[in-house]
């Protein structure tokens, strides 16, 4: 989503509803590669409602897992959480309360969603107050570029999903010639 800070990208807001620790890195990795398809470096926050194990309750145990599992096999991704959406977005305030994490002092672009109730209700919350310009839902782990557009969707919205499934055909093309040589 553009937004007045800059794009942001949101994930998952669309398919997984109650995704596990290992599906939500799954997510992280597809998400981030999508990130770099835009020419953007990303820095991701894993969201849930609990900061960096304030609470030890199944669901935000579940995001610290991931993160976990994304900090031991994938070191140079920088993602860190669990966090709120607020802390996530305020640099100052995480490098405050939080100076220990790797996002300490970072500007996010990029939100992981612990479900789908959040991450689709945190995009149509955005959208509609902000009358922000929505690029998405990009489908990531297809074989073929396959993208949805969303219920209502504008012309302009339907020129960027169109333009999305291009560049992804296109990166998919060229992976299977460099796989095939």
């Amino acid at each position: 989503m553009n937004t007045s800070r800059g794009p942001i990208f949101l994930s998952d807001t669309s398919v997984n509803i109650d995704p596990s620790a290992k599906e939500l890195a799954k997510i992280a990795q597809m998400t981030a590669r999508t990130v770099r398809l835009f020419g953007m470096e990303p820095v991701m926050a894993m969201i849930s409602y609990a900061n960096f194990g304030s609470s030890r309750n199944e669901n935000a145990e579940k995001v610290k897992e991931a993160v976990a599992y994304l900090h031991r096999f994938y070191p140079d991704l920088v993602v860190d959480g669990e966090m709120q959406t607020d802390f996530a977005l305020n640099k100052e305030m995480l490098q405050k309360k939080f100076p220990f994490s790797k996002l300490a002092g970072m500007k996010v672009n990029t939100l992981i969603f612990p479900n789908l109730d959040s991450g689709n209700s945190t995009y149509k919350l955005i959208k509609e107050l902000n009358k922000t310009e929505s690029v998405g839902p990009i489908l990531m782990g297809m074989n073929k570029p396959v993208h949805v557009l969303q219920l209502g969707a504008s012309v302009e919205e339907m020129v960027n999903m169109t333009a999305v499934a291009v560049v992804d055909a296109q990166e998919k093309e060229r992976k299977a010639k460099k796989n095939a040589l």
